[in-house]
This record gives structure tokens, sequence and C-alpha cells, in this order.
């Protein structure tokens, strides 16, 4: 009887560590605690947390639900978009974006060697307000996406 509690206490205690990592680091302060570390690399301001971005990537992470295929939305805010296999975190997501900052030549202003317009966005300059989403697709996939206004990657212009 006892080992049966145990056990139960076990398996009750490991639902709730689960749950917990699976919300850590999808809350906005995660979201903005990212970007704002890469900004502050490159001397830009940080930004803020935009609820109605927010809102709208809701919106847009909503219609993915049923495929979680990578497809740029058409709206007036920046955006960045990842998927994945596994529970991606929010914050895991920004990282992945801001690990392209090697590809990108300050000097040529472009990406060089592999893609970075996922981490100019991040550090645009002009970007004052980040809203971003996550939600569970019906493949099993995850997808994140974060918009920023005003939206960055201006052709022509320099991020920082």
């Amino acid at each position: 009887m006892e080992s049966t509690i145990k056990s139960s206490l076990v398996f009750l205690f490991m639902g709730f560590a689960l749950a917990y990592i699976s919300l850590a680091q999808n809350n906005p302060q995660d979201y903005l605690n990212a970007h704002n570390a890469a900004r502050a690399q490159v001397g830009v301001k940080p930004l803020t947390w935009s609820n109605s971005l927010a809102a709208y990537a809701q919106q847009y992470a909503r219609k993915r639900i049923p495929d979680c295929k990578l497809e740029h939305s058409t709206g007036p805010y920046g955006e960045n978009i990842a998927e994945a296999s596994y529970a991606i975190t929010g914050s895991k997501a920004v990282e992945l974006w801001i690990d392209e900052k090697p590809s990108y030549n300050y000097q040529m202003n472009k990406c060089v060697g592999g893609q970075c317009g996922h981490y100019t966005q991040v550090v645009w300059r002009n970007s004052a307000q980040v809203g971003c989403a996550r939600v569970k697709c019906n493949n099993g996939w995850w997808f994140v996406t974060c918009n920023y206004n005003p939206p960055g990657n201006i052709v022509g212009e320099r991020p920082y």
C-alpha cells in the first residue's frame, strides 16, 4: 500500500513538473528577455510587449494548427516564425532566430553563408514592440510566431 502511494505521488509530481516545463519560457517576459538580450549586444533599445501584437500572432498561429506549415502571413507587421517536432518554447524559438547572427555580415549588410533575416528582425533598431504566440498543431508539431511593430528587414537599410 505504501509503495502504491509513493508511486502515485511520484507520478503526480512528474505531471506537475512536466506541466511547469511546458509553460516555462512561453510568457511575455521570457520572449522579451530573449529578444532584448540580443538587442543589447548591438546597442539598440529594448522591445516592449504589445498585447495587440500578441493577439494578432495568436490569431495567425491558430490558422496554422491544421497543418503547421511555415508560411509567412501577409499582415502589416514584421514577423518571425518557427516550427518544431518537439514542444519548442517561445524563448527557444527566439534563440534559434538569434543563432543566425554569424550569417549576417554588417559591412555588406547581407546574409553570407546562411539565413539571417530572422536575426535581423529580432535586432531591427526601429522595431519597438513585439507580441508572440505558440500553438500545438494537429500533426503534433509546435508553431511559434512573433510579430514586430514597426516591421524590420527593410531592403537597403541596416538593422542597427
